[in-house]
């Protein structure tokens, strides 16, 4: 009985590493031919007081058809391994940021400027956090992860009738969205909220994915989705950095999603520059002590 139970064991074994093999190759194939260049990027180094906590700055980017891209989404994910805490601090596109070595302009012009690095550099000159890591996705590729990730879609509240510029028509309700659909849903713009509704929108998109990810059914599409995260998805960790703290973020995805926007309420106020456009005026003391709090960072 030993010899069968072992025997049937070491089948089943060699029948998965089989069908995640072939689904990573599958998985890794359907990106073949994407091609991202955030240009070079220097992270922070980890803070021997704070070892346990990880910094991921994390990008959407749109190409407006010149090969340069601007970033709509721009978020800084905080895992503190120790906490099992996440935390995701979201920037809006329209604030005027220092950009370094350029003109201020519109946070969402950094990128388009000189790449991650400039993200980087002025999210955390700006407001003091470090940056270790990074991700960046086109948006036509989300639509891809999407589908391969979640076949059957994500659940979403749809709270009013949403179309213009967003390439779908969606009804209000509860309603299952596919990749384009979820990807338009994060994008749509065109109320009275604007970008303020958007950002809130995206953050609930992340989280609902998150909650998505935690199903049981989720591991059978893990092989597939990492190989396609390997070639959809750029990024300075390596295929097997990127493998095991994914693995690790969906063991503690039981953990709340802590949420919060940039700039806080109260700590801002618009205006309008000839070379920038209409942008989002920062009260940056406030808004570095307000973010500080979040991550529980200390401020130099």
């Amino acid at each position: 009985m030993g010899r069968v139970f072992f025997t049937i064991l070491f089948i089943g074994f060699i029948v998965a590493g089989l069908y995640s093999y072939f689904q990573y190759k599958e998985g890794k194939s359907l990106a073949n031919g994407n091609t991202i260049d955030p240009g070079p990027f220097r992270g922070d180094v980890i803070d021997p007081q704070n070892p346990s906590v990880e910094n991921y700055l994390l990008l959407g980017i749109d190409d407006d058809g010149s090969g340069r891209s601007r970033t709509d989404t721009m978020m800084v994910l905080s895992w503190n391994k120790q906490e099992g805490s996440i935390r995701l601090v979201s920037f809006m596109r329209d604030i005027y940021a220092d950009i370094p070595g350029y003109k201020s302009y519109k946070l969402n012009t950094a990128y388009y400027l000189n790449g991650v690095q400039a993200v980087k550099d002025t999210i955390t000159g700006m407001f003091g956090i470090p940056i270790h890591h990074y991700a960046i996705v086109d948006f036509d590729n989300f639509e891809s992860i999407v589908d391969i990730a979640f076949p059957d879609g994500i659940t979403i509240d749809v709270q009013k009738e949403m179309s213009e510029k967003i390439g779908v028509a969606l009804m209000p309700g509860e309603q299952r969205l596919n990749g384009k659909e979820l990807l338009g849903y994060a994008r749509f713009r065109a109320d009275a909220e604007g970008d303020f509704g958007r950002v809130a929108r995206q953050q609930e998109v992340i989280s609902a994915v998150k909650d998505e990810a935690m199903r049981p059914g989720m591991l059978l599409h893990l092989p597939k989705l990492s190989g396609a995260l390997s070639g959809f998805i750029e990024t300075d960790l390596t295929a097997k950095d990127e493998i095991s703290k994914a693995f690790t973020l969906l063991m503690k995805g039981k953990a709340d999603l802590e949420t919060m926007r940039i700039p806080v309420e109260g700590t801002y106020r618009f205006n309008s520059y000839s070379h920038a456009g209409s942008v989002i005026e920062l009260d940056i003391e406030k808004n570095k002590e307000e973010l500080a709090a979040f991550l529980n960072l200390e401020l130099e």
